[in-house]
């Protein structure tokens, strides 16, 4: 087999730019490690390979005319199966969906697509895209190609597992609480949950959603390199009018003071030793690299959790509440469950209140963020989870909702957020999260990098 799908987003894209290998070939290669691995994790739940030979074969026309093919040139991706790609079912890990196929593509693919992306998957999600586990009944469970006994997180565990074990250079993932940035956490990448409205969403085979999902949910990368993350998100940011919420920002906003501020335990949470290192050794990273790094407290992210879950829960209980009885997934019954047990629905007062309570938390953090450019804190308070740990015990479910607090507060904060693996603990990943002011991805890059930077080399993983 080709060992071509061991390199990286960008050194794919320029090597097929410049005619040194062919988007086919290297097409071919991560088909062929598609076939050789994925029946050992089931991350690709979904396979097309003529499809995207096809599109290969599309990108190499384009390079023997001397035209560019954009900023993916032959990379290969693959798609979480809760967005719309054209001819391919839209499960969200439903039975239910199971012939929910889509009649056009959703904005990002469109747009990974015109950026000259070439698509080898369609990656697994939880039930309902619900948990921070990867398993459904329609599509099975995905294990973690790193260490089978952990999760690979959720919801875009397929795509973490994709990207850590080979099968695809970048992973496609959403973020509504947590779901990009956890799985890279999980499976020792990185992921990006770009701020909201830089990356355009609709599903045209679905109803438009409810208001906490148009401000929460996101579109964003999961990949084993900082440059392979910026290269993805200039990608999938590109204009598309079929989101009212889409902004046209530059992806550079100009200069910054290398100023950081570090925050062991948001709001007291509880943080594990090895967690707490990995964040004393972002710190000290930047630190060699010129920041500035002060250890303070953050303004607070409780308000903003109990925000997620209400709008969240509310929402959920408007249209999905009958289809989690109908779908009879036992798991996601019992999360369900578990998260209708932690709020009350919303009123319209209550409604109301929630959306008036989240601007202050908004603008609080913003003020924060002109202090300090950059917030380095945990991506979760424990190292990655056992494989079904949410669904042993209400304890348990508990216990790992406390340890996700910074996953549910920042969407409904709006602000961008970049998991940075920094290493392993054993062979259990583990790494920080960076927090920037909206639409300062490019602070969250630029630190990123440097972390990076004295940081090991973020290997494929051959699961056994």
């Amino acid at each position: 087999m080709s060992d071509l799908f061991r390199m990286s987003a960008t050194e794919i894209a320029d090597a097929v730019r410049s005619k040194r290998l062919s988007a086919l070939e290297v097409t071919e290669a991560h088909l062929a490690r598609i076939s050789a691995v994925n029946p050992k994790i089931n991350a690709v739940v979904q396979e097309f390979p003529d499809e995207a030979l096809a599109s290969a074969r599309v990108v190499d026309a384009l390079v023997a005319q001397g035209k560019d093919p954009g900023a993916l040139c032959g990379v290969p991706v693959t798609i979480k199966v809760n967005v719309d790609q054209k001819g391919h079912a839209t499960t969200n890990g439903l039975q239910l969906q199971k012939n929910l196929v889509a009649q056009s593509d959703s904005p990002v693919v469109s747009n990974i697509r015109a950026a000259g992306g070439v698509i080898v998957g369609r990656t697994n999600t939880p039930a309902f895209s619900l948990r921070w586990f990867t398993k459904n009944n329609l599509h099975g469970q995905t294990l973690n190609p790193r260490d089978k006994t952990i999760t690979p997180g959720g919801s875009s565990g397929g795509a973490a597992a994709a990207v850590a074990s080979g099968m695809c250079a970048i992973g496609h993932g959403t973020d509504i609480a947590g779901s990009i940035r956890y799985p890279a956490y999980a499976c020792g990448l990185h992921g990006i949950r770009p701020t909201m409205g830089r990356v355009a969403a609709y599903n045209a085979s679905g109803p438009d959603r409810h208001i906490g999902a148009q401000l929460m949910a996101v579109s964003g990368p999961i990949a084993r390199t900082i440059s392979d993350i910026h290269l993805a998100l200039i990608a999938m940011s590109a204009k598309d009018t079929r989101d009212p919420w889409w902004v046209p920002v530059q992806h550079v906003q100009g200069a910054f003071p290398k100023r950081a501020a570090l925050t062991v335990a948001p709001d007291g949470m509880p943080v594990e030793k090895e967690v707490e290192h990995a964040l004393h050794d972002a710190a000290n990273r930047l630190k060699d690299a010129g920041w500035i790094v002060e250890e303070v407290i953050c303004p607070p992210m409780r308000p903003a959790a109990k925000i997620n879950e209400q709008l969240w829960m509310t929402e959920m209980r408007i249209g999905a509440d009958e289809m989690v009885q109908k779908e009879a997934e036992e798991d996601s019954q019992f999360i369900y469950q578990q998260m209708k047990n932690r709020v009350d629905p919303l009123d319209v007062e209550g409604l109301l209140g929630a959306l008036q309570t989240r601007a202050g938390i908004v603008r609080e953090w913003e003020e924060f963020m002109q202090k300090y450019p950059v917030l380095i804190c945990p991506v979760s308070g424990q190292l990655p989870f056992l494989q079904q740990q949410d669904v042993q015990s209400e304890t348990g479910f508990k216990a790992i909702m406390e340890a996700q607090l910074i996953q549910r507060a920042l969407p409904a904060m709006g602000l961008p957020g970049l998991t940075v693996s920094t290493g392993f603990v054993g062979k259990i990943p583990v790494g920080v999260q960076l927090i920037a002011g909206r639409f300062r991805e490019d602070i969250l890059l630029a630190a990123g990098a440097d972390i990076e930077r004295t940081g090991p080399t973020i290997g494929i993983s051959d699961p056994m």
